[in-house]
């Protein structure tokens, strides 16, 4: 490990680190952001439970010197940040960043309580920055307008980011209404693929989360390494061909819960189950598909199949490649369906409030897997079995 032997005393100055891991300037890049008050120091004791290979990791100390400690930002009360001090940080840190080994290296940032919400002003203000975000015992910047990022955040900000979130269930240090608002955001409205856990205490992070976060950033980094960055979305509508009209409509209402961890499974706003048996006789017509009880679902669960020595889709369209099982449709009273997407039809339903991203999408799982809710009235039968036939068309022709 190797320290900088430079002190951070604003905004304008280079940031004091402190490093570990490999230096080649292409490997993927973990950057570890203390808690508001304290320094680069705290983040280092993570280090023995983070994954080790061909990683680089970093621990910044923030530039604002408050007390005896650095913070990332000024206090504008609740627990919010001053927003010109946020905004300063951010574009301090994106320059800081410029200069961070090659432009194209993955960067995943982890933050803890107060690095949280600097965090998350990072990742929505430049989403395509960042391959990923751990964010531990904090909150995100909300109600805190600023140019670089996006107030208020929009829903489908965060599609294609891999998230760990980890709460701590008797925190006293962060408002509870934003802790509450934060877990309530990224699991309904960011796109993001969540995991989420809340662990006892609140005081010192659980050691079964940072056990937990290990495992969670070794597998996005595998995945990293063996398929690459999914691209983010680009802002344009795409073409949805098995839609009327070529285009998905906005899903009326608020999104169900939904379970943040596996297995995953919608918890409210079911579809009756009169409506689930009119999608499953719609989906097992699809053309050349068969069905069977799935491997990875609950009791009940049912897969639909191709005969993968004619389906000409990639090995990412599919849930269980070998097997040909590209969705399946959870039982009475769930009604859910897990399906793949291509990347930017998966960002336009999470965006549109028609998917949910499953909490291993990116991870183990292909980018573009989602939950789609069961339907909630006719209408929604025929969206739900468009949005499903999508999913069998790159399954089926790529």
């Amino acid at each position: 490990m190797v320290l900088q032997d430079r002190r951070s005393t604003g905004p304008g100055d280079a940031p004091m680190v402190a490093r570990w891991g490999t230096e080649h300037p292409s490997a993927p890049l973990v950057v570890a952001l203390h808690g508001n008050g304290t320094s680069e120091h705290s983040m280092i004791e993570l280090a023995p439970w983070l994954p080790h290979g061909p990683v680089a990791y970093v621990a910044v100390r923030a530039p604002l010197v408050v007390g005896t400690g650095f913070s990332w930002f000024l206090d504008a009360g609740d627990g919010r940040p001053d927003p010109a001090s946020l905004a300063a940080t951010c574009r301090w840190f994106l320059g800081w960043l410029d200069t961070e080994g090659d432009p194209g290296r993955p960067v995943l940032l982890m933050g803890f309580r107060g690095g949280v919400t600097f965090a998350g002003a990072l990742m929505l203000g430049a989403p395509h920055r960042f391959s990923g975000g751990v964010l531990l015992y904090g909150a995100l910047p909300f109600d805190t307008p600023s140019p670089d990022f996006p107030a208020p955040m929009t829903r489908g900000g965060l599609a294609g980011m891999p998230v760990f979130l980890a709460h701590g269930a008797d925190d006293t240090r962060t408002p509870a209404h934003l802790l509450s608002r934060t877990w309530d955001w990224l699991a309904k409205q960011s796109g993001a693929p969540l995991w989420a856990e809340r662990a006892p205490g609140g005081e010192q992070l659980a050691g079964k989360v940072v056990g937990d976060v290990g495992t969670w950033l070794a597998d996005r980094l595998d995945h990293l390494r063996a398929h690459g960055e999914n691209p983010v979305p680009d802002g344009d509508e795409p073409p949805w061909p098995t839609l009327p009209g070529g285009r998905l409509p906005v899903r009326a209402g608020e999104l169900p819960e939904v379970t943040a961890r596996i297995p995953q499974h919608q918890q409210s706003q079911n579809a009756p189950a009169h409506l689930q048996a009119q999608l499953w006789s719609r989906l097992a017509a699809l053309d050349s598909v068969s069905t069977a009880p799935t491997t990875v679902g609950g009791a009940g669960t049912r897969a639909l199949l191709l005969d993968r020595n004619t389906a000409a889709g990639p090995d990412a369209a599919f849930i269980l490649p070998d097997l040909g099982e590209f969705a399946h449709l959870h039982p009475d009273p769930d009604g859910s369906l897990h399906l793949v997407l291509p990347d930017a039809l998966a960002y336009d339903a999470l965006a549109k409030g028609w998917a949910i991203a499953h909490p291993l999408a990116g991870l183990r799982l292909s980018p573009g897997m989602v939950l789609v809710p069961g339907p909630r009235d006719a209408v929604e039968v025929e969206i739900v079995a468009g949005i499903a036939a999508a999913s069998h068309r790159y399954a089926a022709i790529g």
